[in-house]
Order: structure tokens, then C-alpha cells, then sequence
């Protein structure tokens, strides 16, 4: 077939008006980031120190929204039902692996209607007692618990979260009933552990840690594998009689399920190369406790498949609801 001028002039003019694929930051302007609880926390925090450097690097404005309740689920659905296509990226913490099982009716499909984006790191969960208490080891705990049923009371920043779900999981190891009280957040839980009106808090490392300096609050038990430098003197569970015990707060991205490859891998590396830097990466350290993971792809789904199984079961068992 011989093209004329006139065909090939026709041809140029198409792919001069052809539609492009552009990323909806670049048409609208905008990026959130949505952090499924209230402002404040390690997950907020988290987001805001990601916030300024996004929107350097793409040139656009980077929000972040708090979209908080039900156990974080309705900032995560809110991501979900937004269009893949990386105008909407869910922060979130350890407690997403537990909506499957911990709500009656969730509002999405954790592993379906999302894609993991990047694992951002981990930090070990504290048990900590008032330091008025008698109370030195987690021994000490199983010890009181058991001569006077009922009696020891602990903390937790919610019906659900890790906190509850370990200390129930220790307390059925070790034959004992730990009476559970849920608060709204951190700062409420741990006001109440320092004036005396609850024994024990369960707790992230970057929740706990902040507060042992002035001697009011005990460090008992942490639940990494190995013992953090900050409390190089608390015994691990693992070496407190529960072998394998572990319990690891966890940050990490999602995206609606369908945003594409590219932008899921873009996204994925511009977070891992800002909390690269040595600025960032130790501030989520001393801040957070935080070991810097930066997992993506089929790591980060193996590890979440794995939360979602062991916390699952965890709820299951012992009949947790929110």
C-alpha cells in the first residue's frame, strides 16, 4: 500500500490530539494520603513526615486526610472505593490485619479491594505496669493473677488491637485472667496506667518508651525477639517461658486494588528512598522504635497474609469483637 502526503499528514495530526495516560495527582492537583485513625498518632505521623517530601518530588500538593472508627475500616474502604489511579494511598498500622475478623460486617475485603504498596517497618510491643505496683517481671503479673482471680487489670488502646490480642494470648498461656479495659487512644490508656486506676499497659515500643524516664511506668515485658537498646534490661517473652512470642506493631502503604504496576512501584520507591535518608530513617527510630523494613511486592504480602492468619485466629478463638 503506498501512502500519499495526505495520509501521512492525517497520521501525524492523530497522534498529536491522541490521548495520553496522566496520573490523576497530575490532572487534579492532588494526592492523600489517608490515615484510617485520628490525628496524633504513630500512623499520622508517620504520613505527615511522608506529606512535604511527596509533594517535592511530584510536584503537587500531597494531603493528609484522617479518616478514622471502626477499627480503622472505614479510612481503609474509603481507599478502596477511590480510583486506582494513585490519586489515594491508605498509611496505616498493625490493627488492618484484624478487621476481617474482629467486625461483624467490615466494609471491604482487606486482602481484595486493596494492594499492598510498602511494609515501612516494625517495632516490638511493650507490656508495662505502674511503678508503684510490686510488679518487676511478668512473672510477678501471672503470680498475682492467679492468687486473686480477676485482679490485675491492663490497658490497651482498644477492643481488638495488638495489645488486647497479646495480652489475651499470654494470659491463656499462662493459665491466667487478665481483665482487659479498652480506651480510645494512647494518651487516655496511658494516663490512667500512671495515676493508678489501671495496673498494666500493652502497648507499641514508641507509646511506652517515651514515658519511662520519669519513673512512674515499668517496663515488664517487651514482645520483639530481641531485646531493644532502649530496654536492654526487659525480658523478651520468648525468654520469659513463651517460646516464639511475638508481637510486632507494623506501618505500611496501600492502594485500591487496580492501580497500576507503575505507579504501585513508583510510589513504593519514592517512600523508600525518603525514609532512606539518614535525617528520616533516624527519626522513625527514635521516635517510633521503628526497624526500617521498605518491603514491598511479594514480601510484604507474605508478611501481611501471615498477620492476617495469626491475629484471625487469635480473635476467633477467644470471641473478640469490636
Amino acid at each position: 500500500m503506498k501512502l500519499t502526503r495526505r495520509d501521512v499528514l492525517a497520521g501525524t495530526a492523530a497522534l498529536a490530539v491522541a490521548p495520553t495516560y496522566v496520573p490523576a495527582w497530575a490532572q487534579s492537583g492532588t494526592m492523600t494520603l489517608v490515615v484510617p485513625f485520628p490525628p496524633g498518632g504513630s500512623t499520622d505521623a508517620l504520613a505527615r513526615q511522608l506529606q512535604a517530601p511527596l509533594q517535592t518530588r511530584l510536584n503537587r500538593v500531597v494531603i493528609v486526610e484522617n479518616k478514622s472508627g471502626a477499627a480503622g475500616s472505614l479510612g481503609a474502604a474509603q481507599v478502596a472505593k477511590s480510583p486506582p489511579d494513585g490519586s489515594s494511598w491508605l498509611v496505616t498500622f498493625d490493627s488492618h490485619a484484624v478487621i476481617p475478623t474482629i467486625l461483624d460486617k467490615p466494609p471491604l475485603d482487606v486482602e481484595k479491594d486493596l494492594v499492598p504498596v510498602l511494609l515501612v517497618g516494625t517495632a516490638p510491643y511493650v507490656i508495662a505496669a505502674n511503678a508503684d505496683l510490686p510488679y518487676k517481671t511478668f512473672a510477678d503479673v501471672v503470680a498475682a493473677a492467679k492468687a486473686k482471680p480477676g485482679s490485675v487489670k491492663y490497658a490497651s488502646v482498644g477492643i481488638g488491637t495488638l495489645g488486647h490480642l497479646a495480652m489475651t494470648l499470654l494470659g491463656n498461656k499462662a493459665g491466667v485472667d487478665l481483665q482487659h479495659v479498652p480506651y480510645r487512644g494512647g494518651g487516655p490508656a496511658m494516663n490512667d496506667v500512671l495515676g493508678g486506676h489501671v495496673d498494666l499497659i500493652a502497648g507499641s515500643a514508641a507509646l511506652i518508651t517515651p514515658q519511662l524516664e520519669g519513673g512512674k511506668l515499668r517496663p515488664i515485658l517487651q514482645l520483639g525477639r530481641e531485646r531493644l537498646p532502649a530496654l536492654k534490661d526487659t525480658q523478651t517473652a520468648i525468654e520469659a517461658g513463651f517460646p516464639d512470642f511475638e508481637t510486632l506493631a507494623w506501618w505500611g502503604v496501600f492502594a485500591p486494588k487496580g492501580t497500576p504496576a507503575d505507579l504501585v512501584g513508583k510510589m513504593a520507591k519514592d517512600i523508600r528512598e525518603i525514609l532512606s535518608e539518614p535525617a528520616a530513617s533516624a527519626k522513625l527510630r527514635e521516635t517510633q522504635m521503628m526497624t526500617l523494613l521498605l518491603a514491598d511486592g511479594a514480601e510484604f504480602d507474605s508478611f501481611f497474609t501471615k498477620q492476617l492468619t495469626f491475629w484471625g485466629k487469635v480473635v476467633r478463638d477467644n470471641n473478640i469483637r469490636a
